[in-house]
């Protein structure tokens, strides 16, 4: 499938490419991870970092590059994720009978899930690599981590296949779903998969006949493959996933984690005026006035509501932009010119149209 090779058979991921798979927020496609190869390059790829202090100016084409992909600003919410998986994996590993407990992040679009779950396999990636003596690929047949996409609309049988592609498991037309199941789970243990990642997870909806078994299938395959589960999906709880037996059991099994937006207070801290500050200091533009995009936290609060993903995509299109007309800084009327996604500007027009009535 895919071409990519099941590790049980043919150890894959240590490819000399350790390019990043850049998304359009400069991170991970979610697309290009959920085969074991493209997850494993993004894991070992070469931390995305500013210039260190002294380093011999990098050229506008490196600049550009660098700002296109830009760095991960490691939040609280990602310390609290990796943090919790692995108390959920301890805690697991000596349930024997019970179902594993499991973990949800949800929240609003752009609230920066996917990267929050992307990061915590990175993070738990690399450990293993470093227990294995800095092997990065499947060593002895093992692959610590998964991660599948749920497709739109997707069957039980549709969905298996997902997870039979992430490890390259031979499949074909004429096979049964419960011939697949079978061959995910017997290569899921055999591979000794101890964390399974799955996302998208809103696009499930137990209230239709498909979407009933995709959910019995999860179920199936928590109870079946020995690793913690963790999900993330838009605003999960105000979807039908908690609703109904189906989702009485997943509520009870899963703990909720949620991805807010930013405030741009929080008592005697200032969340966002943080995020933006880490944002500012990752520039590589050479007349960039330190301190500038500080002063304007409260518009770009304003401008992205607070959604780091649209934070990030704001101010690595201003840093190009700058780039590009050879300002090389960042002003508040370079960041006006910069067309966000629809739905910061559905948030930010809206009221800049009222007040200029």
């Amino acid at each position: 499938m895919d071409g990519a090779a099941s590790p049980a058979h043919q150890p894959a991921g240590s490819s000399a490419n350790t390019e990043d798979i850049p998304g359009d927020d400069g991170q991970a496609q979610p697309g290009a991870v959920t085969v074991w190869d493209g997850f494993t390059r993004f894991a070992t790829a070469p931390v995305t970092a500013p210039p260190a202090p002294g380093a011999p100016p990098r050229s506008l084409a490196e600049r550009l590059a660098y700002h296109s992909r830009f760095v991960t600003v490691r939040t609280p919410a990602i310390d609290m994720l990796a943090k919790q998986v692995r108390t959920l994996m301890i805690l697991g590993c000596h349930q024997q009978v019970a179902a594993r407990p499991s973990l949800i992040v949800t929240g609003p679009a752009g609230a920066g899930k996917t990267t929050a779950l992307l990061q915590v396999g990175r993070v738990f990636q690399l450990a293993h690599i470093r227990r294995q003596g800095g092997v990065a690929a499947a060593a002895g047949g093992q692959v610590p981590v998964a991660y599948v996409l749920v497709p739109p609309a997707a069957g039980a049988k549709t969905l298996a296949l997902e997870f039979a592609r992430y490890l390259g498991i031979p499949t074909t037309a004429r096979m049964s779903q419960a011939q697949i199941v079978n061959s995910v789970c017997h290569t899921y243990q055999a591979a000794d998969v101890k964390l399974v990642m799955i996302d998208e997870i809103h696009r499930l909806n137990p209230r239709t006949t498909t979407g009933a078994q995709s959910a019995d299938l999860i179920k199936d395959l928590t109870e079946r493959i020995g690793a913690t589960f963790m999900y993330a999906g838009i605003d999960v709880a105000a979807t039908p996933l908690f609703t109904g037996v189906r989702g009485a059991q997943l509520a009870a099994r899963a703990s909720l984690v949620d991805c807010d937006p930013f405030p741009a207070r929080d008592g005697t801290h200032e969340p966002f005026k943080d995020l933006v500050r880490a944002m500012e200091n990752a520039l590589d533009l050479r007349h960039h006035r330190p301190g500038s995009l500080v002063r304007l936290a409260p518009y770009l609060h304003a401008r992205t509501a607070g959604r780091i993903g649209s934070l990030s995509r704001l101010i690595k299109q201003a840093a190009l932009a700058a780039l590009a007309d050879g300002t090389e800084r960042i002003t508040k009327t370079t960041l006006e010119a910069v067309r966000l996604d629809h739905l910061a500007e559905q948030h930010y027009r809206p009221r800049t149209s009222t007040r200029t009535r």
